[in-house]
């Protein structure tokens, strides 16, 4: 008989600079969380970072929608919410997702929502949250590697921002009621990071779906 199927649902969250999307695709084709893989295919990443609600770059999206987007926003996490849960038993994770836009929404227009339903229906279905932080004085080290690649370097000027915006969402996770996991990515070891992880998510069961299917 098989072992038991690897489906595990983590939402990575964190301010820029801290390797979550490098990190989202380690974990995307590690063994431990994912499974062996003996060819590549399509495994979901997905993104509250995506700027789909405008029709040019670095536009608005789920989180940085502008107060009369409120219910776009909200239905938008409605539809995810509801496609995992008609999907339970497949392994997603998430590049940013409920926390990001709280603290965008606090702290840009003075919005603070209510994602507790989210939260709810999240738990029950086996996610949890891994907390990508780094040290202040790294900062600038990660800028200096970050704006060689980027697109829109000007982004990156003021660090007192991700310094801020680090410790609100640290603050909110601690709120969470979901399983939560920091890991301080300062070092920018991508491998070490998701040996630690996979532990984690082992040593708490949540790597599978614990009901019975067959």
């Amino acid at each position: 008989m098989a072992g038991k199927k690897l489906c595990p649902k983590i939402i990575l969250e964190g301010t820029r600079l801290t390797h979550k999307t490098d990190l989202a695709f380690t974990l995307n084709e590690h063994p431990r969380i994912v499974g062996p893989r003996r060819y590549k295919y399509h495994s979901p990443i997905i993104s509250a970072e995506w700027c789909a609600f405008t029709n040019y770059p670095w536009g608005r999206g789920l989180i940085n929608f502008e107060p009369e987007e409120q219910e776009l926003a909200l239905e938008t996490y409605r539809t995810w919410v509801h496609m995992f849960e008609l999907q339970r038993y497949y392994s997603w994770i998430i590049d940013r997702f409920h926390i990001s836009t709280k603290v965008f929404q606090v702290r840009e227009n003075n919005i603070d929502l209510d994602f507790k339903w989210l939260e709810e229906r999240m738990k029950a279905l086996g996610f949890c949250l891994v907390f990508c932080s780094r040290s202040p004085e790294t900062f600038e080290q990660a800028r200096e590697e970050r704006i060689k690649v980027s697109g829109n370097p000007s982004q990156y000027d003021d660090l007192n921002i991700f310094i801020e915006e680090q410790n609100l969402i640290k603050a909110l996770i601690t709120e969470s009621i979901l399983p939560t996991f920091e890991i301080d990515m300062s070092d920018g070891d991508l491998n070490t990071a998701a040996e630690r992880i996979a532990d984690w998510l082992k040593g708490n069961n949540l790597l599978w779906v614990e009901d019975e299917i067959f």
